[in-house]
């Protein structure tokens, strides 16, 4: 039964699980190992501000995702952003300002929102924005970026504010990456990946895998090869389809199966490396984990929205606070209507569902 799920327990015992990862994977790094302990106290009260809302029937989810630009340099093949109009190459229009995204960040402190991601876009266009992350010590900045803008400021920028962990994104091996990114990309993010190796600055990679591709990004070949970089976090995104031309290259139970059998493996083989997976098992966190249950979007604009991949809004946070926004009449209709429970044949549960999340946003 749905009801037997304790969704805040399962979330927090997620947290204590990555920061547990993440000190065994940066042990020989004194620098970030005392400041992830540091993390870990806030992280604990965190997790007693959002028990506090539980008892009050709300709800407050670990992680929030923040798309704080919807400009890049990149033209990447088969971005969704791009393909929902998120990121266009057109002179950014009412984006949120780097006062407004610290309001964001304020809140969430307040409310025990422990991670936000920051992506884009690009985020690393926006220097602005992580500037203001970085009076957040209490919160973890994953920036989820195409490494492409690393430059002398930003390596010091990262070294004096362990919040900010640069996640790049990487297809494979340099063929692969560059057909999908552009030429010379590859060997950009490898350079990236030095320095910041040499500068003992934590960062991870970004994998998004795809029914016909997670094999290779499986292999002891390419993870050695990430590991002997000097990445420390390992993220397999599951390949969201952009249209339903796309709906095949949407991972199957059978590759989820797969993912999960090998992270206990590679788990045990790179002790000094994390790895997650995102959405994650939903059979373990009982259904999709978008809408506030685990996560949710806030776009370039201030729109709150279910989850990147899902991109509808009813609400602004320019307009209305975090805690609004969560209670928002899209976001309670998906998380007590099933929508976010119910089987699916791969990919995302709300692009399967996405005329029934249009009905409800028109109603």
């Amino acid at each position: 039964m749905v009801n037997e799920f304790n969704i805040q327990e399962y979330l927090a015992d997620g947290v204590e699980y990555i920061i547990k990862d993440a000190i065994r994977s940066t042990l020989k790094n004194p620098k970030e190992t005392r400041f992830l302990f540091k993390f870990s106290k806030h992280a604990k009260k965190a997790t007693k501000i959002r028990q506090k809302y539980s008892e009050n029937n709300q709800n407050i989810p670990v992680f929030l995702i923040a798309s704080i630009t919807s400009s890049c340099n990149l033209h990447c093949t088969g971005c969704y952003s791009r393909a929902n109009n998120a990121c266009n190459d057109d002179v950014p229009q009412n984006q949120l300002s780097d006062d407004e995204w610290e309001v964001v960040f304020n809140q969430a402190k307040d409310m025990g929102i422990s991670f936000i991601v920051l992506a884009g876009g690009e985020p690393m266009l926006r220097k602005d924005v992580i500037l203001k992350a970085c009076n957040y010590p209490e919160i973890l900045f994953p920036i989820f970026t195409n490494g492409t803008l690393l430059n002398e400021d930003y390596l010091k920028l990262l070294d004096d504010n362990r919040n900010l962990v640069p996640i790049l994104s990487i297809e494979g091996d340099e063929k692969i990456t560059d057909s999908r990114r552009g030429e010379g990309v590859y060997n950009q993010l490898v350079e990236s990946m030095s320095v910041m190796r040499k500068n003992n600055i934590i960062f991870g990679a970004s994998l998004t895998f795809t029914k016909g591709n997670l094999s290779s990004l499986l292999s002891d070949d390419f993870i050695d090869r990430l590991h002997d970089f000097g990445c420390k976090v390992v993220f397999f995104i599951e390949y969201v389809p952009v249209n339903e031309q796309t709906r095949n290259l949407a991972p199957s139970d059978e590759e989820r199966e797969m993912l999960l059998d090998k992270l206990d493996n590679l788990r045990n083989n790179y002790s000094d490396m994390l790895f997650m997976s995102f959405p994650g098992d939903e059979k373990e966190s009982g259904g999709c984990l978008a809408a506030g249950r685990g996560f949710f979007h806030i776009n370039s604009q201030g729109g709150a929205e279910p989850c990147p991949a899902s991109p509808y809004s009813d609400v602004n946070v320019k307009e209305t606070s975090l805690i609004d926004a969560l209670n928002s009449r899209l976001f309670k209709s998906l998380r007590e209507g099933g929508i976010l429970l119910d089987d699916h044949e791969g990919g995302c549960v709300l692009f399967e569902h996405k005329d029934d999340v249009e009905r409800i946003l028109n109603e």
